[in-house]
């Protein structure tokens, strides 16, 4: 007989049993837990040997003025299992002065650049990354553009780069 695989519910009292009460929701089929930065690496770990094997996305969040946030950023892992086709959103929130998390390269090596790219717009750091540095902006460019206190128009950075040109010939 086929062994069941465990439902997200069984998943997420396995957590509660190994790190205390998280605070989840489901919405539409698609379940969130939210995750206390300081044991998120242990958690995903976790999740990992419960087979969840594919980090499908890591992107960021900005609360700066929502009223009803408690915390300034929000990481969101999208979390996949390829053997039972289960989703899972992990939340952890973090903080100014210093948003860090641990980094999650050592269990999905595809967080590298996912790590990378948040850490470049959002100025997260994930604390023993490999190698983090800009992925989109510039080496020079010293803000991070999708914060919400970025201004819109840019605090005239593009005026000190370098022209590309194109030799069209």
């Amino acid at each position: 007989m086929p062994s069941m695989s465990p439902s997200i519910d069984d998943v997420l009292a396995g957590l509660a049993g190994r790190f205390g009460s998280l605070e989840s929701s489901t919405f539409r089929g698609q379940t969130r837990v939210v995750v206390p930065a300081g044991v998120s690496f242990d958690v995903l770990a976790s999740l990992k040997e419960r087979g969840f094997d594919l980090l499908v996305d890591v992107t960021c969040v900005d609360y700066l003025d929502n009223r009803d946030a408690r915390h300034r950023y929000g990481l969101v892992y999208l979390l996949a299992s390829t053997a039972t086709n289960q989703r899972l959103t992990v939340r952890v929130f973090v903080d100014d002065p210093d948003p860090t998390v641990k980094s999650v390269v050592p269990l999905w090596s595809a967080a590298n650049w996912l790590e990378r790219e948040v850490w470049d717009m959002f100025g997260i750091r994930f604390a023993g990354h490999p190698d983090l540095r800009r992925l989109l902006m510039p080496d020079e460019f010293t803000a991070h553009p999708l914060r919400k206190d970025y201004p819109l128009q840019g605090r005239g950075e593009r005026h000190n780069f370098p022209v590309i040109t194109r030799d069209h010939s």
